[in-house]
């Protein structure tokens, strides 16, 4: 199998995990409420006009997923 053949098998494994991992976001949202809430979120909301920006939920979910590659990734 070429190199070429072996990456689209890795991207389309990556988009079905990533495709699970959403359609069960949802029904997770209800149980972990305090995801996306974290104190480091930013929220602005002036009238009509809202903003959102998780970026304490970005930097915990980026460790998270730092630490279990590092550790899939030894040999």
């Amino acid at each position: 199998m070429t190199p070429l053949g072996k990456l689209l098998i890795g991207f389309g494994l990556l988009l079905i995990v990533l495709g699970l991992l959403v359609s069960l976001a949802g029904p997770l949202a209800g149980k972990l409420p305090w995801i996306g809430r974290l104190p480091g979120d930013i929220y602005i909301q002036r009238g009509s006009w809202s903003f959102y920006f998780p970026l304490a939920t970005s930097l915990l979910l980026s460790l998270i997923l730092t630490l279990i590659f590092s550790f899939l990734s030894r040999r």
